[in-house]
């Protein structure tokens, strides 16, 4: 079982244990991750799960989808590890995983 570790814009750290094949974005809304607010459900149609992959861990997750490279468009701060967690599949590869919650989310 894959853990993610979500950082707070202040720094509050929340470890969570999830299912492979679960997306950041449901891990986190089912584990009550403040700041992903996921108004599309996952449908890649909103920006509001937007995180930044810490940069050890950038490599390992796979690029964006020209869809969520356009959603990413619309987010206030984009950085070059932006992502919409909803479309970052958890695999036992990305055990470990760390992400940061965007400001403008919370």
């Amino acid at each position: 079982m894959p853990k993610v570790t979500y950082i707070q814009p202040d720094g509050v750290t929340r470890v969570v244990d999830v299912r492979a094949g679960t997306t950041a974005m449901e891990a986190a809304v089912d584990n009550d991750v403040a700041g992903i607010v996921a108004e599309c459900g996952g449908a890649c149609s909103c920006a509001t799960c937007h995180v930044y992959v810490d940069p050890q861990w950038a490599p390992k997750v796979p690029p964006p989808a020209p869809q969520e490279n356009g959603m990413l468009e619309c987010v206030l701060d984009r950085r070059e590890t932006s992502r919409l967690s909803c479309q970052i599949v958890l695999t036992p590869a990305l055990d470990g995983l760390v992400l940061r919650v965007a400001d403008e989310q919370i």
